[in-house]
């Protein structure tokens, strides 16, 4: 600990700055109401504000630094203007800048956000001053779009159909949007106001001016918005968006050459289609019909030797867009802190569309299989049902999916792998008193129809959870909230498959040692709950953040949810304080302490530590993070994998992260990780090291290599039955030390022709070497004594070499061309003698996976 405190005595000294360069920060001037302009004439969105609607009006001009300089008068003049006619609301704004050769113009991908100069507005169509949508255009002509929510909250996943043009000149730079009323909805009045805000970004000073804007220190953003007023007779609803695509697809993949089933080449037409439109004022629905998903990018190597699975990022534009309305059990306040805690994941989208999850026997020689189970459909329906009431509700289907096998013994015959299963989620909140409270449901629901008897007794029957959530906050000034959730869930199937479900890696109800668990082989049903509760303070210097939680044995979200484990009592309590004056040092600093602790429902303590961390922004724009953590030995209840208790060492951890100023065309950033237990011949590192280069405004290449080492002096391997083993109840619970060495690094390059034309590519070479020694077994419960165990072998060298190309042509707004090409090569073996560079030539040289795809859209508004 005392070389941790070492590491933390100059950021501690940056955070006390004595010599404060500004007062404390303060909020800008309550910006009057803005009247739209009812246009009278036609614009042409080509970044020229020629048009006389432009030179009519008094334009908008009270522009207040947030940053860097918060409060004051912006740096450089900024006028904007908002105008509307029966179809679209048109922006238009004039940034002048006295250097227009120092405008920060970096051509990317649509929803890509660099360092640029930039123009966005922001609206509130309902004025709940919670929700709402923003679009922005950079200097290069580069588009981002997305939605606000829980009044904070900014999501870019959301695509809208809009135009967006920039012109630079000799005085600065101009934009004009166009934004159909079509995109977005809002209630029907004969007039309407909205909330709005606007934001310029002065890339060379890092440097955000708008109308209004949080104060350091605070929290709440759409709330803090002026008034749109004056939309006269516009319409939401009563539009139509289809977006059909074709598709065609070829694979070569690697099968030995004897196989019957697999030759490795297939050419796959396709076709399908998106549906958009409103239901109403307040609702949109969203449809897909076999959906395509093949310019995703795919997922990165890893090597989990844990009882946890990995989890992964959602990509799929369906499943993305809107996402934020199914968030459930994290709403009012504006962030929440978790120590030890298992925060469950309600929906998942990741399990739609899953890898088909039957099993094959091991007496098949050869298998053709689907990669997952086909979505035959899918919708959903979000919004708001009242102007305080937030809805969602998300429906698909994906269809039965069979293997090809080709018996050991002769004869070849089709196995089901998946079966036709629904999947629904329900999703409903309410405000209440200007928001000051507020009330959820959330419902979900999976249900599989078995054709196939083997799957029966594999697969869950059913899965349903339902819960509420909400916040109230304590005191007038909205800065005490209290906020939680409580759900519960039931799962269904066979006798056969609830016990296999008790006995899984989130349950353990096998364990040997509890008398509040056990086994019951006669059950068809599993049911659980979860319950968590926070205090968070909103406003100030001051930070604290407490919760307290469980989640009984038997919840089990899986099916349509990500889970870790269940069986857990938890609690923490976190204070610190935030340094919001500008210094000679540092820009920005906050550091806090935090002590937490878990326990299963047997009483038995299974996690407890302290934990500090901190932030400082330097006044050069660098960013430093801190974490360290101690913690005394406990228990664990899932290292043994079912078994008896056993000891868990005490730790100590530490982590920093630092990068540069992200406005250079070369930037870096660094973070490092390092954990110890002391005594147990236990500890990892990892360092990761990532460089961006911009060597043109239009091209980013970036390359973040990584090394990590991993010693755990007892590594799960095994469970061997033997009846003399009887202080560890008839079971030898196997380890191992194991010396895992991992070596990768990130790719990727960002190559943007223009605003609508742009290449991605990814790419990610990975090997990971693991060597196991001194084989043991635990000698008895709650110790870290182990007994010798014979060598089981198991040393593994994996090696991959994974990635892909995208080129994307929006030809036509809403209308897009693809062209994916995948590739994947992979190899593992046990022999760990090998230097890393020789493990890569080895993939290099493995015949490789590709999947070639062109997709065509074509986007019709009816």
């Amino acid at each position: 600990m005392s070389r941790s405190f070492t590491l933390l005595l100059p950021i501690l000294a940056v955070m006390l700055d004595s010599a404060p360069l500004l007062a404390q920060s303060r909020p800008a001037p309550p910006h009057p109401p803005v009247p739209a302009i009812r246009l009278e004439g036609r614009v042409d969105v080509d970044g020229v504000l020629d048009e006389a609607v432009w030179k009519d009006h008094p334009p908008i001009t009270d522009f207040y630094q947030s940053e860097p300089d918060q409060g004051e008068r912006a740096r450089f003049k900024t006028e904007a203007w908002i105008a509307y006619d029966d179809e679209a609301l048109y922006v238009a704004a004039r940034m002048s800048d006295p250097a227009p050769d120092s405008i920060v113009a970096q051509l990317v991908r649509r929803d890509q956000s660099v360092v640029a100069d930039r123009f966005c507005v922001y609206f509130d169509p309902y004025h709940d001053r919670r929700s709402g949508y923003f679009f922005l255009v950079n200097a290069a002509g580069s588009v981002i779009d997305g939605t606000e929510s829980n009044d904070g909250y900014e999501d870019s996943s959301w695509d809208g159909v809009w135009e967006g043009r920039e012109r630079r000149d000799a005085t600065g730079w101009s934009v004009e949007m166009r934004i159909p009323f079509s995109q977005m909805r809002f209630q029907t009045a004969e007039v309407q106001t909205w909330g709005f805000n606007l934001r310029r970004v002065v890339a060379r000073y890092t440097e955000q001016d708008m109308l209004a804007y949080t104060p350091r220190g605070e929290s709440g953003v759409v709330s803090r918005w002026p008034d749109l007023t004056e939309l006269r007779g516009v319409r939401s609803g009563g539009s139509l968006e289809l977006l059909p695509y074709v598709t065609s697809k070829a694979s070569y993949l690697q099968y030995p050459p004897e196989d019957p089933l697999n030759d490795g080449t297939s050419y796959t037409p396709n076709a399908g289609g998106d549906l958009r439109t409103a239901v109403g004022p307040r609702l949109t629905l969203n449809a897909t019909v076999n959906p395509d998903f093949g310019q995703v990018e795919v997922d990165p190597a890893s090597i989990n030797l844990s009882d946890v699975e990995t989890f992964y990022q959602e990509k799929r534009p369906f499943f993305v867009e809107n996402a934020q309305v199914f968030r459930f059990g994290n709403e009012g306040a504006s962030d929440y802190w978790n120590f030890n805690w298992p925060e469950p994941m309600f929906f998942y989208s990741r399990r739609i569309g899953r890898p088909a999850q039957g099993t094959i026997p091991d007496s098949a020689a050869y298998v053709a299989a689907p990669d997952a189970a086909t979505i035959i459909g899918a919708a959903k329906l979000t919004g708001k049902i009242t102007p305080t009431t937030n809805f969602g509700f998300l429906s698909a289907l994906t269809g039965r999916e069979v293997a090809d096998v080709q018996w050991s013994a002769g004869g070849r015959e089709q196995l089901g792998v998946e079966p036709l299963t629904y999947y629904g989620v329900l999703r409903g909140q309410k405000e209440f008193k200007d928001r000051r409270q507020g009330l959820g449901v959330m419902g979900t629901y999976v249900d599989r129809s078995f054709e196939d008897p083997a799957l029966v007794s594999q697969l869950d029957k059913s899965a349903a959870m339902g819960g509420v959530d909400g916040w109230v906050f304590l005191d007038p000034g909205k800065t005490w909230v209290v906020s939680g959730y409580s759900a519960v869930t039931r799962v269904t199937g066979t006798a056969e498959r609830i016990t296999a479900l008790q006995r899984n890696s989130r349950h353990y109800y096998q364990r040997p040692d509890v008398d509040y668990l056990g086994v019951d082989s006669s059950a068809s049903s599993l049911t659980g709950g979860v319950t968590r509760l926070w205090l968070n303070k909103e406003k100030g210097r001051l930070i604290s953040n407490s919760g307290l939680g469980f989640i009984t044995p038997g919840f089990d979200v899986n099916n349509i949810g990500f889970q870790s484990y269940a069986d857990v009592i938890n609690a923490h309590t976190a204070e610190g304080w935030k340094w919001t004056e500008v210094g000679k040092v540092k820009r920005f600093s906050n550091a806090s302490i935090a002590g937490f602790g878990a326990m299963d429902f047997g009483g038995v303590i299974t996690a407890a530590g302290l934990f500090g961390s901190g932030y400082t922004q330097f006044v050069n724009f660098h960013e430093f993070n801190w974490n360290v953590g101690v913690g005394p030995p406990a228990m664990s209840s899932r290292r043994t994998r079912g078994g008896p208790y056993m000891v868990s060492p005490g730790y100590t951890n530490a982590s920093i992260y630092w990068n540069s100023d992200p406005r250079r065309n070369l930037s870096f950033d660094f973070s490092g990780n390092f954990e110890a237990r002391p005594g147990a011949n236990t500890q990892g590192w990892s360092v990761n090291p990532d460089v961006m280069w911009k060597p043109i405004p239009s091209l980013q290449i970036s390359v973040g290599p990584g090394f990590e080492r991993n010693i755990d002096d007892a590594q799960y391997i095994t469970q061997v039955e033997d009846p003399t083993a009887t202080q560890t109840y008839g079971m030898r619970y196997v380890f191992a030390h194991l010396d895992q060495s991992t070596a990768y690094a990130s790719i990727r390059v960002n190559w943007a022709f223009n605003p609508a034309m742009t290449l991605q590519v990814y790419a990610q070479p990975y090997v990971s070497v693991g060597r196991y020694t001194d084989y043991k077994s635990l000698a008895a419960p709650r110790t870290w004594s182990f007994d010798p165990f014979q060598d089981l072998g198991g040393d593994f060298n994996y090696r991959s070499l994974r990635g892909n190309a995208v080129f994307r042509w929006e030809y036509l707004p809403g209308s897009a061309f693809y062209l994916a090409w995948t590739q994947n090569r992979e190899n593992v073996d046990g022999d760990t003698g090998q230097p890393f560079s020789s493990s890569i030539s080895d993939v290099v040289r493995v015949p490789p996976n590709d999947v070639f795809l062109a997709k065509v859209t074509y986007y019709i508004h009816l």
